[in-house]
């Protein structure tokens, strides 16, 4: 099987190519999780299918690093579009239908060649619970967000399975996200995925949670805001518009999306570790 490697500001996905051979389906769960495991597969956060879609320049389907098809992923919404601009079956914008709906992108290649700026537009957000300084949104994935003083002080993996394994969100699982203010518009930000079951370098669907999230927390009025939030992996920037009546909508992730490398691995030939 012929594959990609992409990264997003540190969250790295395999890039499958099935619009002609299906080696892989969606009932390849244990496939799935071996190739994405670090030490005896090819290594990734998660690993996505670029697959045909009627009506759309391609669909998205995402696995999460166990193997399991889940929820939207921002950066990997942003890096498929960067390898459908390598294929060249898009261009400089595109359109693409994932598990939550319809996303629209826009391109712009960079230097060195396979580095690109993308910007995925993400679905509106009309629900929040909100005890501040906790928030919890669905941004395509579901999330939960706490403001702290200092997130280069907490156990990452200790804070996000308290909450993920929580009574209330053990059964279906939930991203958590740490949030610290540091400055007018700027965060920084922690992330917990579920699926990975640990600390990832980025989350796109995280890091726009975390923002709307603040619009609320610092109470801000605006009607259109943009974000810069920097990530362990790197720095990502999220605008949006707000009205009561709406909620948040217009909303855009932005940022990094960079090709790897690329290599042929034998399914066959990819076994489990014995443990």
């Amino acid at each position: 099987m012929h594959f990609w490697k992409y990264q997003g500001a540190g969250n790295d996905f395999i890039m499958v190519d099935q619009r002609q051979n299906h080696g892989l389906t969606h009932n390849d769960q244990a496939l799935i999780e071996r190739l994405c495991n670090r030490r005896f597969g090819i290594g990734a956060d998660g690993l996505i299918l670029l697959e045909n879609q009627e009506g759309y320049d391609f669909r998205m389907v995402y696995f999460n690093a166990d193997g399991r098809e889940s929820s939207m992923c921002g950066n990997g919404g942003r890096c498929i579009a960067a390898f459908a601009h390598q294929l060249g079956i898009i261009g400089k914008t595109g359109r693409f239908l994932a598990i939550d709906g319809e996303h629209h992108v826009h391109l712009t290649p960079q230097q060195p060649s396979g580095h690109y700026w993308v910007e995925l537009h993400m679905n509106d957000v009309k629900n929040v619970e909100s005890c501040d300084p906790e928030f919890v949104l669905n941004t395509g994935s579901p999330h939960f967000v706490r403001f702290v003083e200092d997130t280069s002080v907490l156990d990452m993996r200790l804070e996000g399975r308290a909450v993920r394994y929580s009574e209330r969100f053990a059964k279906d699982g939930i991203n958590v996200n740490l949030a610290e203010v540091t400055g007018p518009n700027t965060l920084r930000m922690r992330t917990y995925e579920r699926g990975v079951e640990d600390e990832t370098l980025a989350c796109g669907t995280g890091v726009t949670a975390a923002a709307l999230a603040y619009y609320l927390h610092e109470n801000k009025q605006q009607d259109q805001i943009e974000l810069q939030v920097e990530a362990l992996g790197g720095s990502l920037s999220v605008r949006f518009k707000h009205d009561s009546n709406n909620g948040f909508y217009d909303v855009w992730l932005c940022g990094p999306a960079q090709c790897v490398f690329s290599g042929k691995i034998n399914l066959h030939e990819t076994e489990s570790p014995t443990l």
